[in-house]
């Protein structure tokens, strides 16, 4: 799902292209995107984009006559810049927002369609759509600190909880963690000050220089494959890479269809944390430590551990 920094890079692009252009139609094929009947999509044609920001996770286009448009990604959501009256691709399709200078289109490559558009009339409105996160990029020490201790939570979880913190997911918070050197299952509680200053200057400074490290790739060019994963990361999707601190093996938690990626020697003090599906697959033998998990890595599949054999919970 696009991330602060993802969001930054689409405003970006879109800036140069649609800020101050007048909206000439919106074109919807898949019924299920419009999640708003009143005002109709029609009385956004013809109005001029006056501004364009983000809330939360979500895209603002502000129309003149206070219409809003806002339209959440989701996680396969993404916007395509084509030539003016470009058709919407019949599969992965669902809108396309038409412009003298080109069509914005926006698809969303899953079976799942959860992508959504809204228009709304007036801040009120509006704000019926903002889920009550602090913006990170702009709160204070102090506010921050307050927003994490209003309820006891890990960090995994107050980082990506949007009535928390504005904009931060999966990806960006295992980044952020591991910048700030902080275990992802810490209690929100049991933070020190100093470990809140930390972890307050590291969102700042990643989500920051990863927006801006997105759009100096970009360039001119409209992005394309916008993801919340990058190459350059250090620990997000990096599972048994080097960390970039201190090159032990990143490691992850699985839960679902979302997984934790940390480093133990620079997060949670050498320790691995139990990930559901494997400590329950293999009981006592679950390593504790990086050196009991080499340790199992480099014993040979005969070699008998001196424990009662684990069995699969399924047989």
């Amino acid at each position: 799902m696009p991330e602060l920094p993802e969001i930054a890079l689409y405003l970006h692009a879109l800036r140069a292209r649609v800020l101050g252009e007048r909206l000439e139609a919106v074109r919807i094929r898949s019924p299920s995107l419009l999640k708003s009947f009143d005002p109709p999509i029609a009385d956004a044609h013809g109005k001029v984009v006056e501004s364009l920001s983000r809330l939360g996770k979500r895209v603002v286009f502000g129309l003149e006559h206070d219409l809003h448009i806002v339209i959440h990604l989701m996680i396969a959501g993404r916007f395509q810049w084509r030539k003016p009256g470009a058709p919407i691709h019949r599969k992965h399709g669902h809108a396309a927002l038409d412009f003298a200078q080109g069509s914005l289109l926006l698809t969303e490559a899953s079976s799942h369609k959860r992508a959504s558009l809204h228009l709304l009339r007036g801040e009120a409105g509006l704000g019926d759509h903002d889920p009550g996160g602090i913006e990170p990029l702009d709160t204070t020490p102090a506010d921050f600190a307050a927003a994490l201790r209003r309820e006891n939570r890990t960090l995994k979880r107050a980082l990506t909880d949007p009535r928390i913190l504005s904009g931060i997911g999966n990806a960006h918070s295992d980044e952020i963690l591991l910048r700030a050197r902080l275990s992802p299952v810490k209690l929100t509680s049991r933070l020190t000050a100093a470990e809140i200053e930390r972890l307050h200057a590291a969102t700042r400074s990643s989500l920051r220089e990863w927006s801006a490290r997105l759009i100096e790739e970009a360039g001119d060019a409209f992005p394309k494959k916008v993801t919340a994963f990058h190459p350059a990361m250090g620990a997000h999707g990096k599972y048994g890479e080097p960390c970039p601190q201190c090159g032990t093996a990143i490691q992850r938690i699985v839960y679902a269809t979302r997984e934790t990626n940390y480093c133990p020697a620079c997060q949670t003090g050498g320790r691995l944390l139990a990930d559901r599906a494997l400590s329950r697959l293999l009981r006592r033998d679950w390593p504790r430590r990086v050196e009991d998990l080499e340790d199992l890595r480099r014993r040979p599949a005969d070699v008998p551990t001196g424990r009662p054999p684990s069995r699969h919970p399924s047989g």
